[in-house]
């Protein structure tokens, strides 16, 4: 089973927060401190592990750089509970993206539909940060991405427009000295190349 696994113990503490599929939590079991997350149809959708560190060792924050052998730890763990393993997912979550055209929302003052490139495909984006234009390059939280503030992003509807990912500010990515301001990041085209993981 794919995973990925998302850190931030300033914000949350130390609990790894995985996820294996999409869909919303409907219940749970645990066993001692692994809580395993499941959908309605009890398909296992994610996992979180309190005291991460005490199975996992040190563990970064954001999305995880997991060892083999932190992946081989959370195995065991499984295990110990007959549970089916994992292998880390490592498909990126954070992508560069262009924002190819933008217009208002038909039922919002503040927010803009945004179409955006990331290369291998498009995506239809509604975004409320005031600073937003056509032609920027940007970082999109795309769908199935953990934030550093522990939101999963899924597909929506904002005021019953579809929208699918975020365009993220430096704020939202928990990047050093982000400023504590709205709005995107806005990245220098001659950096970044559309379709390229941000991290």
């Amino acid at each position: 089973m794919l995973f990925h696994g998302f850190y931030n113990h300033g914000h949350i503490g130390d609990i790894m927060l995985a996820r294996c599929n999409e869909g919303k939590t409907f219940s749970y079991d645990k066993y001692d401190d692994l809580v395993v997350l499941k959908d309605k149809k009890d398909k296992v959708i994610g996992y979180n592990l309190l005291n991460a560190s005490k199975y996992l060792g040190e563990i970064n924050d954001g999305l995880i750089k997991f060892s083999d052998a932190q992946i081989e730890a959370f195995n065991q763990l499984l295990n110990k509970y007959e549970l089916e393993p994992v292998v880390l997912d490592k498909t990126p979550r954070f992508i560069v993206g262009e924002i190819i055209s933008m217009c208002d929302h038909p039922d919002s003052d503040h927010l803009h539909i945004c179409q955006v490139d990331l290369k291998d495909t498009k995506t239809q984006i509604v975004c409320g940060a005031p600073n937003v234009e056509a032609g920027q390059r940007v970082v999109v939280a795309t769908v199935g991405a953990v934030m550093p503030s522990g939101l999963i992003i899924k597909p929506s509807k904002l005021r019953k427009v579809d929208s699918n990912g975020m365009i993220c500010s430096a704020r939202e990515l928990g990047l050093p000295n982000a400023p504590q301001v709205r709005g995107i990041l806005v990245l220098d085209k001659d950096k970044y190349d559309i379709g390229d993981s941000f991290f």
